[in-house]
Protein backbone atom coordinates (compact mmCIF):
# COMPACT_ATOMS: atom_id res chain seq x y z
CA UNK A 1 0.00 0.00 0.00
CA UNK A 2 1.53 3.28 -0.99
CA UNK A 3 2.70 5.56 2.29
CA UNK A 4 2.38 9.14 1.47
CA UNK A 5 4.00 10.90 4.75
CA UNK A 6 6.63 13.27 5.38
CA UNK A 7 10.40 12.32 6.95
CA UNK A 8 9.80 8.38 6.15
CA UNK A 9 12.77 8.07 3.86
CA UNK A 10 10.66 6.52 2.21
CA UNK A 11 11.45 7.31 -2.07
CA UNK A 12 9.07 7.57 -4.68
CA UNK A 13 9.47 7.15 -8.57
CA UNK A 14 6.64 9.25 -10.07
CA UNK A 15 6.97 8.38 -14.23
CA UNK A 16 4.74 9.54 -16.38
CA UNK A 17 4.21 8.13 -20.06
CA UNK A 18 2.89 9.24 -22.88
CA UNK A 19 1.62 6.41 -25.11
CA UNK A 20 0.31 6.37 -28.79
CA UNK A 21 -3.88 5.87 -29.18
CA UNK A 22 -4.75 2.77 -27.98
CA UNK A 23 -1.54 2.28 -26.10
CA UNK A 24 -2.67 2.63 -22.06
CA UNK A 25 -3.38 -0.87 -21.49
CA UNK A 26 -0.64 -2.63 -23.19
CA UNK A 27 1.41 -0.54 -21.12
CA UNK A 28 -0.21 -1.21 -18.09
CA UNK A 29 0.04 -4.81 -18.58
CA UNK A 30 3.44 -4.47 -18.75
CA UNK A 31 4.07 -2.39 -15.78
CA UNK A 32 1.76 -4.79 -13.62
CA UNK A 33 4.06 -7.56 -14.73
CA UNK A 34 7.21 -5.57 -13.91
CA UNK A 35 5.61 -4.52 -10.31
CA UNK A 36 4.53 -8.27 -9.72
CA UNK A 37 8.27 -8.77 -10.45
CA UNK A 38 9.45 -6.09 -7.77
CA UNK A 39 8.02 -8.02 -4.67
CA UNK A 40 11.08 -10.00 -4.49
CA UNK A 41 13.40 -6.90 -4.39
CA UNK A 42 14.45 -5.97 -0.88
CA UNK A 43 12.88 -2.47 0.02
CA UNK A 44 10.33 -2.83 -2.56
CA UNK A 45 7.22 -1.22 -1.17
CA UNK A 46 4.30 -0.74 -3.87
CA UNK A 47 3.43 0.68 -7.53
CA UNK A 48 -0.10 2.48 -8.03
CA UNK A 49 -0.96 2.96 -11.76
CA UNK A 50 -3.09 5.71 -12.86
CA UNK A 51 -4.66 6.36 -16.21
CA UNK A 52 -5.08 9.72 -17.83
CA UNK A 53 -8.25 10.17 -19.20
CA UNK A 54 -8.11 11.86 -22.17
CA UNK A 55 -5.85 8.33 -22.95
CA UNK A 56 -2.54 10.29 -23.68
CA UNK A 57 -0.27 8.88 -20.51
CA UNK A 58 -0.16 6.65 -17.82
CA UNK A 59 1.25 7.38 -14.44
CA UNK A 60 3.28 5.19 -12.43
CA UNK A 61 3.79 5.95 -8.86
CA UNK A 62 6.28 3.41 -7.24
CA UNK A 63 7.83 3.59 -3.95
CA UNK A 64 10.84 2.13 -1.74
CA UNK A 65 12.30 2.46 1.66
CA UNK A 66 15.30 4.22 0.75
CA UNK A 67 17.45 5.15 -2.00
CA UNK A 68 19.56 1.65 -1.98
CA UNK A 69 16.08 0.08 -2.25
CA UNK A 70 15.15 1.56 -5.28
CA UNK A 71 18.64 1.47 -6.74
CA UNK A 72 17.77 -2.32 -6.49
CA UNK A 73 14.46 -2.01 -8.44
CA UNK A 74 16.02 -0.12 -11.09
CA UNK A 75 19.06 -3.08 -11.45
CA UNK A 76 15.97 -5.85 -10.84
CA UNK A 77 14.06 -3.97 -13.58
CA UNK A 78 16.94 -3.47 -16.40
CA UNK A 79 18.40 -7.04 -15.65
CA UNK A 80 14.96 -8.85 -16.47
CA UNK A 81 14.43 -5.97 -19.67
CA UNK A 82 11.41 -4.45 -18.30
CA UNK A 83 13.08 -0.80 -19.61
CA UNK A 84 13.35 -1.50 -22.89
CA UNK A 85 10.00 -2.92 -23.13
CA UNK A 86 8.08 0.03 -21.81
CA UNK A 87 10.39 2.45 -24.53
CA UNK A 88 8.36 0.12 -27.19
CA UNK A 89 5.02 1.20 -25.70
CA UNK A 90 5.56 4.29 -24.77
CA UNK A 91 8.02 7.58 -23.70
CA UNK A 92 8.92 7.72 -19.77
CA UNK A 93 9.44 10.72 -18.29
CA UNK A 94 10.33 9.68 -14.78
CA UNK A 95 11.78 11.38 -11.47
CA UNK A 96 12.67 10.17 -7.92
CA UNK A 97 10.72 12.56 -5.06
CA UNK A 98 10.03 12.52 -1.19
CA UNK A 99 7.01 13.74 0.38
CA UNK A 100 7.94 17.52 1.39
CA UNK A 101 4.66 18.38 2.83
CA UNK A 102 1.29 16.98 3.63
CA UNK A 103 -2.31 18.92 3.91
CA UNK A 104 -5.24 17.46 5.03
Amino acid sequence: MPIIRAKTGVVTQINVFTVPDGGQQPLIDLLQEAAISCRTVPGWMSASLHRSLDGSRVVNYAQAQDQAAMRRVFEHLLANGYFDRNKALGQANPGLYEVALIVE
